[in-house]
């Protein structure tokens, strides 16, 4: 059975702030694409210098968000960041201060955008000989819920997450790292105001009367 990851909300504000860094969502994002790596690596690769990177790991890092490890190689022992998985929920939007509202648009801003960025990249990038050229699912649907069938939908999702998380040792051959993305908000709502609504059926001309709401 896999382990699943303990829930943690992010409240602390030092360790919102940390996070919504624009360079240190990009260190995390590569991370997570290509696993553990140095500083000179993460330099090389997102065009900073290695003293800017190790700035920005030290400061993930002192939040939990990556974690160092070492490895020995004929070169001597070298220090590598891993990005540390985990199940991170942020304050509902209810609870936030003014000033955690601001940093979370923030964060959710640049996360969004470098998200849909990747995801159109890699498709337009994918080899058609390639199986994984097929791997790009996508839905967009709409579902009518109640505020708690919302919870419990989200709590499903993540559920099914953690059903195929696993430790590298049981991983199979041929499987790759896949980013999962869930966006789900509720529809603007389009009901006209309470002092403009008809009071009875007799208010509401003949050509506009349901028996039933489609919807």
């Amino acid at each position: 059975m896999p382990s699943y990851p303990n829930r943690v909300e992010l409240s602390d504000l030092a360790a919102l702030k940390a996070l919504a860094h624009p360079r240190r969502q990009r260190m995390l994002q590569h991370l997570t694409l290509h696993g553990p790596a140095t500083s000179a690596t993460l330099a090389r690769a997102l065009g900073l210098n290695t003293g800017s990177t190790s700035y920005h790991l030290r400061e993930l890092a002192r939040y939990g968000f990556v974690e160092e490890t070492c490895e020995t190689t004929g070169h001597g022992r070298r220090r590598w960041w891993r990005a540390v998985p985990g199940d991170r929920r942020f304050p509902p939007r209810s609870r936030r201060s003014a000033q955690m509202r601001h940093v979370m648009d923030e964060l959710n801003h640049h996360a969004y955008a470098a998200d849909l960025e990747l995801f159109e990249r890699l498709q337009r990038e994918a080899d058609n000989s390639d199986p994984w050229a097929d791997a790009f699912p996508y839905s967009r649907g709409t579902i009518r819920l109640t505020l708690p069938e919302l919870r419990v939908f989200f709590e499903e999702y993540i559920a099914l997450l953690n059903r195929y998380r696993r430790p590298d040792a049981e991983t199979p051959p041929g499987a790759r790292t896949v980013l999962t993305r869930l966006l789900g908000f509720p529809a603007p709502d389009s009901r006209p105001e309470a002092d403009d609504r008809p009071h009875s059926t007799d208010d509401i001309p003949p050509h506009n009367r349901r028996e039933t709401d489609p919807s």
